[in-house]
Order: C-alpha cells, then sequence, then structure tokens
C-alpha cells in the first residue's frame, strides 16, 4: 500500500520521465538535476515494491506496474489543477464569470439597468445572460448551466433545494384587439368575461406544467377552466396574435408593457392571483464571491415601473424556501 507520505514531486518526476522518454530530459524539464529525479523515482519503487520502468529499453519503457502507477499520478496531478482553478474566484477580491438566467420580460425590464449597475459597482465581475423560459431555466439550475435565475414564482421550481429571494410583484393583464367585445367591460376586466373568448396565454400547450401560470390560476380559482386557443414565452408573440384577433391574451403586466402594443388594448384583469417574482439559486452549490455580489446588486435594484418591490419576509411557506439573507460563499440555506 503507498503510504500517504508520497510527495507530489515524486509523481510529477515520473512523470516527466515517462513524457520525455529518459532520466536526463525529465531532468531538463522540470529544471531539477538528474540525480534528484532518478531519487524520485527510486522512492516511489521502494513503496510500491515494483519497477516501474524497464531500464534495459532504450528509451525506458514502462513496466505493468508503472503503466497503472501513471494513469493514478496523473489523477492526482489533474485533482490537484481543479482544485486550484475551483479556488480562483475566492482571491483577489470580487471577480470572475457569473451565469445570470432570465426570462423574457424580466430580461428586457429589468436586466439592462442591473448589468449598468455592476459595471458601474464591479466591473471585474463579467455576467453571462442565458435567456429561457422559466421551465428552462429550472433545468439549467440542475445542470450547472446558471448560478442565479430571475424566475416567477409560479409554477414552483421543481427542486427542493432552491432557494428563491422574492423581487416584486406585477399585476396579470388582458389584451384584447382594438373593437374587441372586451373594449365595452370596464376595468378591472372581470374573470368571467375573458373566459367567454379565445385565449392566448403565457407557456407552451403541450407543457402539463402551464396549468400552473398565474395566468391559468386565475381562471381556476375561480372555478373556470380554459382551454387556450394558443400560448408563448415570448411577449411580442402574444401581443401579435391578439392584434390578428387569434384570442385575447392573458398575461403578466411586465411582458405586455415591454411589447408593441399597436392596435391592442392593455387592461387590469380583476382580482389576485398576481405575479410574484424572484431570484433564485441552488442552496446545495455555495455561491462564490462574484456571484453573491450579483444577488446583492439584484436585491438592491429598483423594481420595474408598474410592479411593487416586495419586502423579503423571514422564512415561511411549504412552499418555497424564502430568505432574507444574502448567503456567504460556504452557507448552505
Amino acid at each position: 500500500m503507498l503510504d500517504a507520505d508520497i510527495r507530489l514531486e515524486w509523481f510529477v518526476s515520473f512523470l516527466a520521465v515517462i513524457d520525455t522518454g529518459s532520466f536526463v530530459a525529465a531532468a531538463e524539464s522540470t529544471r531539477r538535476s538528474q540525480p534528484r529525479v532518478s531519487q524520485h523515482v527510486a522512492a516511489l519503487e521502494r513503496e510500491i515494491g515494483q519497477p516501474l520502468f524497464d531500464r534495459k529499453k532504450r528509451p525506458v519503457r514502462l513496466t505493468e506496474a508503472g503503466d497503472a502507477l501513471a494513469v493514478q499520478a496523473r489523477n492526482v496531478l489533474r485533482a490537484l489543477e481543479a482544485a486550484e482553478s475551483a479556488m480562483a474566484p475566492w482571491r483577489g477580491g470580487t471577480r470572475g464569470i457569473v451565469s445570470l438566467g432570465s426570462y423574457p420580460s424580466a430580461s428586457a425590464a429589468f436586466v439592462p439597468g442591473l448589468l449598468k449597475n455592476l459595471i458601474a459597482e464591479d466591473p471585474d465581475v463579467k455576467v453571462v445572460l442565458v435567456e429561457r423560459s422559466t421551465l428552462e431555466l429550472d433545468e439549467a439550475l440542475a445542470s450547472g448551466g446558471i448560478d442565479l435565475y430571475l424566475r416567477p414564482m409560479s409554477p414552483r421550481p421543481t427542486s427542493p433545494s432552491v432557494t428563491s429571494l422574492p423581487l416584486w410583484s406585477e399585476p396579470l393583464v388582458v389584451l384584447h384587439a382594438e373593437g374587441h367585445p372586451l373594449g365595452d367591460v370596464p376595468d378591472p376586466v372581470p374573470v368571467d368575461a375573458v373566459a367567454e373568448h379565445p385565449i392566448v396565454s403565457i407557456g407552451r400547450l403541450d407543457a402539463p406544467e402551464t396549468s400552473e401560470f398565474e395566468s391559468y390560476r386565475v381562471f381556476q380559482e375561480r372555478g373556470l377552466q380554459i382551454d387556450p386557443i394558443q400560448a408563448t414565452n415570448q411577449p411580442q408573440t402574444l401581443v401579435s396574435m391578439v392584434a390578428e384577433g387569434i384570442g385575447v391574451g392573458v398575461t403578466n403586466w411586465l411582458a405586455a408593457s415591454i411589447a408593441d402594443t399597436s392596435g391592442v388594448r392593455i387592461r387590469r384583469l380583476e382580482g389576485p392571483p398576481e405575479r410574484r417574482v424572484a431570484v433564485c439559486w441552488d442552496s446545495t452549490r455555495p455561491l462564490t464571491p462574484a456571484a453573491r455580489s450579483v444577488l446583492r446588486t439584484i436585491t438592491e435594484q429598483p423594481s420595474p415601473t408598474g410592479t411593487v418591490r416586495v419586502i423579503s419576509p423571514r422564512k415561511r411557506s411549504s412552499d418555497t424556501v424564502f430568505t432574507s439573507r444574502i448567503p456567504s460563499s460556504g452557507n448552505r440555506t
């Protein structure tokens, strides 16, 4: 059995002999004397109890034992390099790359101001923006493709390890073309009046989770079941379908506010639920200082026009973990 006191420099000399083909060349490449390289290899052979090289061959060749050890020695040195790389974000202050996920309306109404502030306050932090639909963002977090993401709180994140910090709430709205019969209905538009017309909603028609979006729940909570004629995750696409008379649009305020609504009216929909938006991360993966800096800036950023900033409550609800505390690099909330 190999002793725990085996030194990494022995592995370095051993692999250098393999890579260069001789002890002399290995000494040159490692900037060590040739006797020292030989001593390192000999020390390894004593520990193993087997020769690692067939010194009768020129250039020297590995024995079977040497071949097996070479694989493991390279793994050890690679692991050391990986550990060194993993620690890099914690050195030299707040710097590094942060992958931030976002969905269309938040990307347009919130993210540009966030990036402007980050450039001014933390120029050494580079944000990579990853834009996806809500459900695709959940998958991106689970696969490690993003560090943080902006997300509507309905439907709920699929992973129990997702921690969420509420940012703002916004109303649901109805969009209809000029001259539509709903134009004669006073504000806020009653939900049952909307249900009488074909509906274009958010999400995807073939995704079962789509029914958990707020635009569906507002009908369900009043005992109404809708079967949208079409659905999309792109605000402008929804508005364009409404303008063409395909149906009445039901979506969140930000989605309507960022689109070109020429020929379309935006109306407040009666009653709750509203859309609540949060910043989310995986509590099982410690955030780097750069990610924590981005998270802190997100929480300090004003909420978009037409929304209401949410003061984050203490931990509550069995549905989602809410926290008012920014996690430290090693903290798991």
